[in-house]
């Protein structure tokens, strides 16, 4: 199997709600390819691809890639119909709980984040997220690992919206120590850190270890606000876990929120407590 096959495109997880959708461009990619008159092994000699990868991309079962989709256009005179499924193949390709997410993200105009033992995904740099997705166990596929990276990095075309919500994280220290994938995709990490810090929508906080007083012993906190005064919020010691949107749960999540800032380093000391990490390594 050459390696273009591993490139073709991502397999469609089970059960989830975009498969209807992946087996649509399947069957059109079929209809395609027999009315320009090819076989699946011409079109597979032509493309670079595994007869049986443009098998399963046809019934469904391998999400295809934008840029195959893109060059099947052309190769089949698709006249556009292909093409014009590469923005939903690129979302597609993401897990469900990802889109999930960056939909909900998409929406938020204030966005208050808590992590204990890890950079917050929206903070995190491509390598400092493979790193924290290959450690997973039991371990993960490559193709998975890959689409986990993908989803992660196009979550961060939140700070590129107009207007920006106010982000505001509030990382524990040992996030910022732990080498994860080395000591040179740290020291990219908290570069990367230094620079969203600077930010004027975004505020970053540090929670030393050495504090006697912390409000953020249930671990992680998320919450959301929305512009019509809504919200959604999450945390891994408050209602079992499960995503909240009440009032009053959200009081509480925001609450602990508002303390756990109070008792962090500011954002200035923050910054400068980054600096000194970086200047360790």
């Amino acid at each position: 199997m050459n390696e273009a096959v591993d490139e073709a495109g991502w397999d469609v997880e089970p059960g989830d709600e975009i498969e209807p959708l992946v087996q649509a461009v399947g069957k059109l990619l079929k209809v395609c390819r027999e009315a320009a008159g090819m076989r699946v092994a011409e079109l597979g000699e032509v493309l670079g691809y595994g007869e049986d990868m443009i098998r399963k991309m046809e019934r469904g079962a391998r999400i295809p890639r934008p840029e195959y989709l893109d060059r099947a256009d052309q190769v089949l005179n698709a006249q556009g119909h292909l093409r014009a499924f590469t923005k939903e193949m690129e979302r597609a390709r993401y897990p469900k709980r990802a889109r999930e997410l960056a939909q909900l993200e998409e929406r938020a105009v204030e966005m208050s984040l808590y992590s204990t033992h890890h950079i917050h995904g929206l903070l995190q740099t491509p390598q400092y997220a493979g790193a924290m997705f290959e450690n997973r166990l039991p371990a993960l596929s490559p193709d998975v690992v890959e689409r986990a990276i993908a989803a992660r990095v196009a979550r961060k075309s939140v700070f590129d919206r107009d207007p920006v919500p106010a982000l505001s994280f509030v990382q524990e220290q040992v996030t910022l120590e732990r080498p994860l994938g080395g000591k040179m995709v740290l020291r990219r990490q908290l570069e990367h850190l230094l620079e969203v810090g600077e930010l004027r929508t975004v505020s970053l906080q540090v929670m030393p270890t050495d504090r006697e007083e912390h409000a953020g012993m249930h671990g992680l906190i998320e919450v959301l606000r929305f512009s019509d005064g809504t919200g959604v919020g999450r945390s891994d010691g408050a209602f079992n876990g499960r995503p909240v949107s009440s009032p009053r749960e959200l009081r509480v999540l925001e609450l602990r929120y508002g303390m756990i800032r109070a008792q962090a380093l500011s954002p200035r000391e923050s910054l400068a407590f980054i600096e000194q990490a970086l200047g360790r390594l």
